[in-house]
């Protein structure tokens, strides 16, 4: 259908951009407080970034991901999200060389093909952070207070921090084998995709989002008991850093992120008015990334967030933000042959900086009032008629009905200082 966008995606139109405007600028202000400075990244990257950084046994490496060949025949993919390319942009650009660690936030769409549902798309846009550099669990801390500290100043509350850690790969083989040995002893009760999962990557078992095997890893042991001396002091002190500064949270045993390369720390953001699927925000640390993309061994940790399911938490919260800023001036011409004038005033007006609008449609004096009333403007200069004879305009407070004759001249000093009061 050439009529209707293709299913997954949605056209946001003017009324809407405003809000997100709104956002956006709240989100490049809530960073530079943090030092985190925006990176644009491609909307395509080679195929194999993400088949490596990602996970070949994931979701969205398996099932979701928009793939095409080129020309040239290179496999090419649409980013399903951001790490792997802000990876990729580190090392290509030797940012390694600077000052550590380098920290950087993203806005921007992404794609996967998923199943549509409320606040989940196709297309869906994401805003990000990423710090690469240093292991210290007060970054870790850093990127969870950030995130919680944006969504008060949205107004949103009755937030909840999941947190759990999934160690490194020592503690991680201990841990596989006895989640290996329990899944094989359930998987009966397991579905078709777990199944090929439980042979190449357990651990992948534990995100499946059918009802059965969530049934079944609810049960299963949990990373803690297996955590090596590092992993557990690392985690121990990420939690001290969040009640050092009255971060409340819980600890999920169960959490352990839908991509493969997160290591020790990984949490989630839920909110409860969202229903079934209450994540607002998901991140973790992911030191295996940048060896695994072709660098050396460094350590990172971030978030990303889907902007769709935060208006739609927002709305469902009854916050509202900033709508669409239309004109605030409508000119009118009283004749067609005082169109030429009204477009003169009009151009002057918005150089002036006055967000100003026009009939282009040749309608009668009271159709372009009707039509000025339509657009919420505070007032309407009237052009023409006996009052273009002595050199004046009509101006009409929208508002009150009331309307004056004033000089041409003067048009521009009395609006500022009206719209300015």
């Amino acid at each position: 259908m050439l009529t209707t966008a293709p299913r997954g995606t949605r056209d946001i139109l003017p009324e809407e951009v405003e809000r997100w405007h709104y956002l956006e600028d709240v989100i490049r202000a809530h960073c530079r407080l943090y030092g985190y400075g925006e990176i644009r990244l491609p909307l395509f990257e080679h195929t194999e970034l993400f088949q490596r950084g990602v996970g070949e046994t994931t979701d969205i490496v398996e099932k979701e991901m928009y793939t095409f060949t080129d020309r040239g025949g290179r496999s090419l993919t649409l980013r399903p999200e951001a790490t792997a390319s802000t990876v990729r942009a580190y090392l290509e650009h030797n940012l390694s060389a600077g000052p550590q660690p380098v920290k950087f936030y993203y806005l921007g769409p992404m794609f996967r093909y998923d199943r549509p549902q409320a606040g989940r798309y196709r297309q869906f846009h994401q805003f990000g952070v990423e710090a690469i550099g240093s292991a210290e669990p007060t970054v870790d801390a850093e990127v969870i207070i950030l995130a919680l500290d944006f969504y008060t100043k949205l107004g949103l509350t009755n937030l909840t921090v999941e947190l759990n850690s999934i160690g490194c790969p020592v503690c991680r083989r201990e841990y596989r084998r006895a989640l290996t040995d329990y899944l094989k002893a359930h998987r009966a009760e397991l579905c078709e995709s777990c199944l090929g999962r439980l042979e190449r990557n357990p651990l992948r078992v534990l995100d499946c989002k059918e009802e059965k095997c969530r049934a079944v890893t609810r049960r299963a042991p949990g990373f803690g008991e297996y955590l090596c001396s590092e992993c557990a002091g690392h985690f121990e002190k990420v939690q001290g850093c969040l009640k050092a500064v009255g971060a409340s949270y819980v600890l999920n045993p169960a959490l352990v992120r839908g991509l493969d390369y997160y290591t020790r720390t990984v949490f989630e953001i839920t909110w409860a008015g969202l229903g079934a699927q209450t994540a607002l925000c998901g991140g973790g640390r992911y030191d295996g990334l940048v060896e695994e993309c072709g660098g050396p061994p460094t350590p990172g940790v971030g978030f990303a967030m889907g902007l769709e399911r935060l208006l739609l938490a927002l709305e469902q919260a009854g916050i509202e933000l900033p709508g669409r800023h239309g004109p605030e001036v409508f000119v009118a011409a009283v004749l067609p042959e005082d169109d030429l004038a009204a477009f003169r005033l009009l151009t002057e007006l918005r150089r002036a900086g006055i967000p100003s609008d026009k009939d282009y449609l040749k309608r009668s004096l009271k159709a372009q009032l009707k039509q000025a009333n339509r657009l919420g403007v505070k007032h309407t200069i009237i052009v023409g008629g006996e009052e273009a004879a002595r050199g004046n305009v009509v101006l009409r407070d929208m508002s009150s009905g009331t309307q004056e004759e004033i000089a041409a001249g003067e048009v521009l000093a009395i609006l500022k200082k009206r719209l300015g009061e």
